[in-house]
């Protein structure tokens, strides 16, 4: 699991000057050999195969993309609410998103990973554990909700990806993230 790389961070202000001079107006962008690339899915599933991370065949393969589009439904969802602009809108969204959504994604998680020692495919560490990991802060600050409480294998996978050595040191050394 060990891709160098070099995180380039832009501040808010900075960004709508560098905005237009994206592929498409978004972040983040993988660069490589000069070319700069976007769609955060794809990236990450590109730096999984380079990490191994992305399966042992084609259908394991297909099971982590299963899971990666599973969590990225449910995320999404959350997304749209955070950027809804009207409030009326927002808190009946939010009581949807609480009551419902998550409560229906997180149980077929809790599911899946209670089934497969611990991780969500063939019991280890995949890209798709890291990408569940790494939106719950994200979506526990939009939704004040811990996706994870109540649930033991959720909170299990956490520990575990937290404790890769790797990740534990970039998280002891990253930047503040930004919503």
């Amino acid at each position: 699991m060990n891709v160098d790389f070099e995180d380039r961070r832009i501040e808010r202000e900075q960004w709508p000057s560098i905005k237009p001079t994206t592929p498409f107006g978004q972040l983040p962008l993988l660069e490589i050999d000069g070319k700069e690339l976007n769609q955060s899915l794809s990236i990450s599933r590109y730096l999984a195969k380079k990490a191994g991370l992305a399966g042992k065949d084609e259908w394991e393969s297909l099971l982590i993309d299963i899971a990666v589009d599973n969590i990225n439904e449910m995320r999404q969802v959350i997304i749209n609410y955070f950027h809804e602009k009207n409030e009326d809108i927002k808190s009946k969204q939010i009581i949807t998103i609480v009551n419902e959504t998550i409560p229906f994604y997180v149980e077929r998680f809790e599911k899946i990973i209670s089934e497969n020692d611990g991780y969500f495919v063939n019991g280890k560490l995949s890209w798709s554990d890291l990408y569940f990991v790494s939106i719950l802060d994200t979506i526990q600050h939009v939704t004040k909700v811990d996706l994870i409480e109540g649930h033991p294998h959720l909170t299990l996978l956490k520990q575990r990806v937290l404790a890769v050595p790797q990740i534990k040191s970039w998280i002891a050394k990253r930047p503040n993230p930004v919503y």
